[in-house]
C-alpha cells in the first residue's frame, strides 16, 4: 500500500469529532417510563396513585375476567393473552404509575395567588409523605405554567416553592425529578428556564435539575435541531407532545384532534429527527376519553381505543405517552406487554445469530445498523417487562 499523506488526520478533526460526542452521545438507552400520568395539583394527595392503582385494578379484574376477553380486546395472540394479563394484574397492584406529573397548568387552570400557593405547599407535603411510605413512582414532578401566557413570575414561583418545600419536607430532593415546561412558543423561553434551574441548585444545594419541554405549537417546531439539548446543558430530560393545544393552533375541527391524525405524525417526526442520538427521550400525548359509564361494553370500547393509540405510537417509534384516567392504566400496560412480548423472542434469536455469525430464521439478512436496533429494543423490552 502507497501512502502519500500519511495517517495525519486533518487539522480540526479531533474538535469536529469531540463536538460530535457532545452533541449525539448516542448509548444505549436507559429506563423510560411507559406512561406519564397528570393529575391535577388541586386533587392530587399522597393516596393518589394507589387510588388510581386500585381503580385500574378494579376495572380489569371485573371485565378482563379471562384471557379470552385479553385476547378479543386488545387483539393479543391467544398464546401470549395469559402472560399480558397476568403483568397487568401484577403491574397494577405493584406499580400503577411509573411517572407521576402535578399539573399547575392547563389540568389546574389560572387560580388566585394565595390558593396556588396553597396547593403548592400541599403538593410537597403529599410528595415528602410518600416518599417516606415508599410510594413516589420512580419519576415525578410538577407541570408547571407555561411563560408563554405572559406570566413567568407565577411559573417560577411555583416551581420555587415546590421545589424548596419538597426538600425541606423530605430533607432531599427524592431521585426521579423532572418538570414539565409547556407550550415553548420561543426557544429563549428554554434558556430562560434553564437558567431558572440553575439558581434553584444553588440556592438549595441540590443537583441535576432536569426538565422537559412540550411540543405543542407549530412554531415550536422551527427551532427544534440537533444542538438544542446541548446549548441547555444536559437540562433538557424530554420532549413531550401535545395533540389537543397542536392541532388546535394549526385549525383542525375538533373531530380531527387526534393523535392519529397525520398532522400530528408531521410534527413527531420532526421531533424524531431533531433529538436523535440526542438522549432526549421522546413522548407522545394522551386521548381526553374515559368509559362513558361503568358498563362492560363501554369500559372495553374504551380500552380499544386507547390501546389503538398506543400500539400506533410504539409503533412509530414513541415508547412513552400520557394516561389521563385510571382506565388508561389497563389499556396502556397491556398494548405495551403484547408489544414487546410478540417480538422478543425473534429479536433475540436475530441478534444471536448475528453474533454467532449465523444465519437468522426465515431468510432474514439484518445489517449492522438494524442489529443495534434490535438490541436496544431487547434492553427496552426487559426495562418494560420488568
Amino acid at each position: 500500500m502507497r501512502v502519500t499523506v500519511g495517517d495525519v488526520p486533518p487539522a480540526g478533526f479531533q474538535e469536529t469529532y469531540q463536538a460530535q460526542l457532545a452533541r449525539w452521545p448516542g448509548g444505549a438507552p436507559s429506563w423510560q417510563p411507559v406512561h406519564t400520568v397528570y393529575v391535577p395539583a388541586d386533587r392530587f394527595s399522597a393516596a393518589t396513585v394507589a387510588e388510581w392503582g386500585g381503580e385500574a385494578l378494579a376495572l380489569a379484574e371485573a371485565h378482563l375476567a379471562g384471557d379470552g376477553e385479553v385476547a378479543e380486546v386488545f387483539g393479543v395472540a391467544e398464546g401470549l393473552a395469559p402472560a399480558v394479563r397476568d403483568r397487568v394484574l401484577r403491574k397494577l397492584a405493584r406499580e400503577p404509575v411509573e411517572d407521576l406529573r402535578i399539573d399547575f397548568e392547563d389540568g389546574y387552570g389560572v387560580r388566585p395567588a394565595a390558593e396556588e400557593d396553597g396547593h403548592v405547599e400541599a403538593a410537597a407535603e403529599a410528595v415528602a409523605a410518600m416518599r417516606a411510605a415508599g410510594t413516589l413512582p420512580r419519576r415525578w414532578g410538577p407541570r408547571v405554567k407555561s411563560f408563554a401566557d405572559g406570566d413567568a413570575g407565577r411559573s417560577v414561583r411555583t416551581l420555587d416553592g415546590f421545589v424548596t418545600e419538597v426538600v425541606a419536607r423530605a430533607g432531599e430532593l427524592p431521585p426521579g425529578f423532572v418538570v414539565t415546561f409547556p407550550k415553548v412558543l420561543m426557544a429563549d423561553y428554554l434558556r430562560q428556564f434553564a437558567t431558572v434551574l440553575e439558581r434553584l441548585e444553588a440556592r438549595l444545594g441540590v443537583a441535576g435539575l432536569r426538565f422537559e419541554m412540550q411540543v405543542e405549537a407549530p412554531q415550536t417546531l422551527g427551532f427544534l435541531r440537533g444542538d438544542l439539548a446541548e446549548s441547555l446543558g444536559g437540562r433538557l430530560a424530554a420532549a413531550h407532545f401535545g395533540v389537543f393545544d397542536y392541532t388546535a393552533a394549526i385549525g383542525l375541527p375538533p373531530h380531527e384532534q387526534r393523535l392519529d391524525h397525520p398532522a400530528c405524525d408531521h410534527a413527531r417526526h420532526v421531533m424524531q429527527v431533531a433529538f436523535a442520538g440526542t438522549g432526549v427521550e421522546l413522548s407522545d400525548g394522551s386521548l381526553a376519553a374515559a368509559p362513558a359509564s361503568g358498563s362492560a361494553a363501554d369500559v372495553r370500547a374504551l380500552w380499544r381505543r386507547h390501546s389503538a393509540l398506543v400500539g400506533r405510537s410504539l409503533r412509530h417509534g414513541f415508547h412513552q405517552g400520557w394516561d389521563m384516567h385510571p382506565s388508561h392504566l389497563v389499556s396502556r400496560f397491556a398494548t405495551v406487554y403484547a408489544f414487546h412480548l410478540a417480538t422478543y423472542d425473534g429479536y433475540l434469536d436475530r441478534v444471536r445469530a448475528w453474533e454467532e455469525r449465523r444465519a437468522a430464521g426465515g431468510g432474514v439478512m439484518d445489517e449492522p445498523a438494524t442489529v443495534r436496533t434490535l438490541a436496544a429494543a431487547l434492553r427496552r423490552a426487559d426495562a418494560a417487562l420488568g
